[in-house]
Order: structure tokens, then C-alpha cells, then sequence
């Protein structure tokens, strides 16, 4: 198995009914000099999600790489976030910002695939997005471009939840 694509089952004792994947998007190994030598120490960035419409990032640190992907994982289960798609595609587009990071997300027909890189491909693949155009502005960090690919999800409305914002309600009403 790729280290890249690693997809684990939830764990036997946990309730959880549906199976996430998990992508490891980057490992950030960090040097610390001291008198004998140097210290490495890891950080992990993970995405997890279902393929359905949920997911979650996290970050993990610790000395070994196994244990900060596993922190990583635990943080990203913790972090779900319930998002509104259409089809296999977004419903609109969007412009997300994090840090440096700037994420452009615009909704794509049938057979166009995931137009993304890096990071943003991993979010898009976690969360199920099939058909998506991206262009990514600004940095380049890993972690700046995941955050930003989550706030513009998290801005993704449907068609009910915009009508319910522009007329109050009134739509509903009248049909």
C-alpha cells in the first residue's frame, strides 16, 4: 500500500457506522540541535472524510511519524464538517482563504474530473467531490492551502438554505 493513500477501518470498539478514508497530505519533519546531536521531531497533516459529504483535517505532532499520523487522524475525526454538495460536483463557486492560502473552487459537468493538486485534491477526493475546477492563489504551504479548501466548502450553500436567506421563508408559503 502507498504510504500516501493510507485507508484504515475504524477501529472495532468504536460506534462509527460509515468508513472514512484517510489521506496523509504532508509530513513536516522538524530539527532541533542540541549538545549531542539533533532532535527530530514530526508533524503530520491528515485528511480524513467519507466520500459522502463529510470531512475533517487535523495536524499531529509527536517524535515518531506513526504516532503523529495517528494524532493527526484522532484530530481530523474530531473536526467532521457536514458539507452540501450537488451531485458529484459543488453547486456553485467560491473563493476560500486561510493564512496565505487562497482556494478559487468552481463546479464542473460530468467527466471532468478533479482539476486540483496537492492538498486541495485530497480534501476534494475526501469529502466525494468527483467534478471540480481549482485554482490555488497565493501560498503554497500545505497546511494554508488544506485550511483554505475547507473554508470555502464551508461557504458552499444549497439552493433551499439561499432562497430561505434572500426571501425569508416566503417561497416556501406561497407554494
Amino acid at each position: 500500500m502507498n504510504s500516501n493513500n493510507r485507508s484504515f477501518a475504524p477501529a472495532p470498539a468504536s460506534e462509527e457506522a460509515p468508513e472514512f478514508t484517510e489521506k496523509v497530505v504532508h509530513i513536516n519533519r522538524c530539527a532541533k540541535v542540541v549538545k549531542g546531536g539533533r532532535r527530530f521531531s514530526f508533524a503530520a497533516l491528515v485528511v480524513v472524510g467519507n466520500q459522502k459529504g463529510e470531512v475533517g483535517v487535523g495536524y499531529g505532532k509527536a517524535k515518531e511519524v506513526p504516532e503523529c499520523i495517528r494524532k493527526g487522524t484522532e484530530q481530523a475525526r474530531k473536526n467532521l464538517v457536514k458539507i452540501n454538495l450537488r451531485g458529484e460536483t459543488i453547486p456553485h463557486h467560491v473563493l476560500g482563504e486561510s493564512d496565505g492560502g487562497k482556494v478559487l473552487l468552481r463546479p464542473a459537468t460530468n467527466g471532468t474530473g478533479v482539476i486540483a493538486g496537492g492538498g486541495v485534491r485530497a480534501v476534494l477526493e475526501a469529502v466525494g467531490i468527483n467534478n471540480v475546477l481549482s485554482k490555488s492563489l497565493g501560498s503554497n504551504n500545505h497546511l494554508a492551502m488544506v485550511n483554505a479548501t475547507m473554508d470555502a466548502l464551508r461557504q458552499l450553500r444549497s439552493n433551499d438554505e439561499i432562497k430561505n436567506l434572500r426571501f425569508g421563508g416566503k417561497v416556501a408559503q406561497e407554494a
